[in-house]
């Protein structure tokens, strides 16, 4: 059996010549305590008029809560 740094090698290559590549993300860990609470602490800044603002125009451009012309499922 070849060693693990081939297998991923070659695993790495079928998936490129599939048209897909490998992404890795980092993100924060919401299950930390620390956080949690800072989380918390930038949610309390924000302002609920800016917030509300945002949510409007997310909701008038979200194309799940208008039909669309070329929607099928619409007509």
């Amino acid at each position: 059996m070849a060693a693990p740094a081939e297998r991923m090698r070659s695993m790495r290559n079928r998936r490129r010549t599939r048209g897909l590549r490998e992404l890795r993300l980092v993100v924060p860990d919401a299950r930390s305590q620390s956080v949690r609470h800072r989380v918390a602490a930038q949610v309390s800044m924000l302002s609920q008029g800016d917030e509300s603002e945002a949510m409007r125009w997310i909701e008038a451009v979200s194309e799940f809560d208008a039909p669309s012309a070329g929607n099928d499922e619409a007509r």
